[in-house]
């Protein structure tokens, strides 16, 4: 790895949305640390083999805290005696399910907790733990959704799903008003409606159409402090 290129960890980058930002930020000159579930070869294993020595793979099962722990420690250097560790431009967590369109009344108990954890509770503990390893003046960001928005909430459906988009935002916002952060850069990211397993068939955007867009705004708004709630064209999203 070079000194002078940016350095990305993209937390989920298997498949889709987060294979497609690792691949668009390659493509723009960064090198990229990925993850994946588990040891299963992916499409970022074999997009790693095409670009040798500026993706490196990591395993990670992101609700497992022993694990984001251990890769802080990979990360930083922890152990490896000599010291060197590696300093992040970014830090981006992609991660969401869903389990149906139901009311909120008809969710079971270990549906709502799934979903939360994953959606909600995970992200952040992969910002919280990881986010030491950002640059002073870096972008830490997550891929939330205009469905987490309550201002734009008019129609209602997708309530599990709403909910804990809009408890990763709060949590978020939690972050930064602790002030955890500093001067780095915090973003909620709305890809928009994308054709994947969570999106449907019927979306709007395909990956190709949605990633550039992130990559562009993540970009723009380096070294803006605070936290910014956008969409892939950049637009600001309301709360």
């Amino acid at each position: 790895m070079t000194d002078n290129r940016n350095t990305a960890l993209v937390i989920g980058a298997s498949r889709t949305l987060g294979l497609g930002l690792a691949t668009e930020l390659l493509r723009r000159g960064w090198d990229v640390i990925g993850t994946v579930r588990g040891h299963r070869r992916t499409g970022l294993h074999e997009l790693a083999d095409a670009h040798p020595g500026r993706l490196t793979v990591e395993s990670l099962e992101m609700t497992d805290p022993e694990q984001l722990t251990a890769l802080r420690d990979r990360l930083a250097g922890t152990g490896n005696g000599n010291g060197n560790g590696r300093t992040l431009d970014l830090l981006f967590v992609n991660a969401a399910i869903t389990r149906g369109d139901l009311p909120i009344g008809e969710v079971p108990t270990d549906m709502f907790t799934e979903v939360m954890v994953t959606n909600a509770l995970s992200p952040m503990r992969a910002v919280e733990t990881l986010g030491p390893l950002v640059a002073p003046a870096g972008t830490i960001g997550v891929m939330s959704s205009s469905q987490g928005s309550i201002t734009l909430n008019t129609f209602g459906g997708q309530d599990l799903y709403r909910a804990s988009k809009s408890a990763l935002n709060q949590l978020m916002r939690c972050y930064a008003a602790r002030d955890t952060a500093g001067d780095r850069t915090l973003l909620l990211l709305d890809p928009g409606w994308v054709r994947t397993e969570l999106g449907g068939p019927g979306a709007e955007l395909s990956v190709e159409e949605s990633v550039p867009g992130v990559a562009d705004t993540i970009e723009r708004h380096r070294g803006k402090p605070g936290l910014h709630f956008v969409d892939h064209q950049g637009q600001v999203v309301p709360w």
